[in-house]
């Protein structure tokens, strides 16, 4: 199973969305980083990702962008093929 990191506010709508696209792929142990309140962990998300927003989602590492990307990669059959390597 594929290892999530998202960076991610509570009170976000995107992240609570993303989140629950992947535990309707039944990818429930996801782990989430809070950027908002520790600035080296900001930092660490805008040089991983070249973004400043939440969510900011890894699958393996990989870099596979905010909520609506990882919403288009589902729309076209390619999140199903990252989640389960």
């Amino acid at each position: 199973m594929a290892k999530i990191v998202m960076y991610f506010r509570d009170s976000c709508p995107y992240c609570r969305r993303a989140e629950s696209l992947f535990i309707k792929k039944g990818m429930t142990d996801i782990e989430k980083l809070y950027p908002d309140d520790d600035e080296a962990l900001r930092s660490e998300m805008v040089e991983r990702s070249g973004r400043t927003t939440v969510p900011q989602i890894f699958i393996d590492g990989t870099h596979v962008g905010g909520c609506d990307d990882v919403l288009s990669l589902d729309r076209r059959g390619k999140l199903d093929p990252l989640l389960a390597a």
